[in-house]
């Protein structure tokens, strides 16, 4: 028996479609809309613009603020730091995501950045989402380590974005208890296990803790392009050795940590693949 398909007898259907393609959109139609592109919207065209070079920063604005990491900026970069007698912010177990360090969604009404909007007007139903306000380095520092889902053992297993002050013993947001350290002149470390800084290559993960005043994040092993941007934020990636952690050293968080770093150390982190 003869085989029969239905492009035989009904016609090629894509054919058909493209047929109705050419005849349908034409150039003229791309030309008309882009030539009056300028023209069509009212709104767009009575936006007032600021003249000059230089963006004018809006210092009101919630969305887009000027970062204060560019403001000690310099042409030379200032070279490898050690740490003294640092404190650990937070002590984690393995797999923490650049989504546990800087997370995209909605921004709870609890949290420091819901705090930090609310003392500049903004209402609750338009505090919009993390991710929104990326341009905004005070709200983005707020957010460092805000997951709601996040397991720090300095607070012996409980979930949410909180932290010991280990000085005063007090509970405190991450990021309070972060300011609480910098004004008090002291360096803050992390602990973690392995895969530090998986999932999406975020770099707020980095810029956020940088902007908290950590110094270091020792782990068991980092994702390679998290541990990248650490360094690009001055920020030392340390591992442990092979077959150890911060528990098989009786590491619980609570103590104090130097590190020293030899003259070329940055120069070797960055250069690793």
């Amino acid at each position: 028996m003869e085989s029969r398909y239905f492009s035989e007898i009904f016609g090629h259907p894509m054919m058909k479609l493209l047929k109705f393609v050419h005849s349908s959109v034409l150039p003229d139609m791309f030309k008309a809309t882009y030539q009056a592109i300028t023209k069509r919207n009212s709104m767009w065209n009575q936006l007032s613009v600021p003249s000059g070079n230089l963006y004018a920063w809006d210092s009101k604005s919630t969305y887009i603020h000027d970062p204060s990491y560019f403001k000690s900026m310099t042409m030379s970069p200032p070279g490898p730091h050690g740490v003294k007698d640092a404190y650990c912010l937070l002590n984690f177990g393995d797999s923490i995501t650049t989504d546990h360090i800087s997370p995209a969604g909605s921004i709870h009404k609890d949290s420091p950045a819901a705090r930090y909007l609310m003392e500049r007007g903004v209402d609750r139903r338009d505090f919009n989402s993390y991710g929104s306000r990326h341009g905004n380095e005070e709200v983005m520092a707020r957010s460092t380590v805000a997951n709601f889902r996040i397991v720090n053992k300095l607070l012996g297993g409980e979930v949410g974005p909180k932290t010991i002050h280990i000085s005063i013993g007090e509970k405190l947001s991450v990021f309070d208890a972060s300011m609480r350290y910098k004004s008090e002149g002291h360096d803050t470390i992390i602990l973690a296990g392995a895969e530090y800084g998986s999932g999406s290559s975020r770099d707020w993960a980095a810029k956020g803790p940088k902007l908290l005043g950590v110094k270091a994040v020792i782990a068991k092993s980092f994702e390679r392009i998290h541990r990248s941007n650490l360094v690009g934020m001055g920020i030392i990636p340390l591992c442990f050795k092979a077959g150890e952690d911060a528990e098989t050293l009786g590491l619980t968080g609570h103590e104090r940590y130097n590190i020293d770093l030899p003259s070329n150390a940055f120069y070797n982190m960055s250069s690793e693949t």
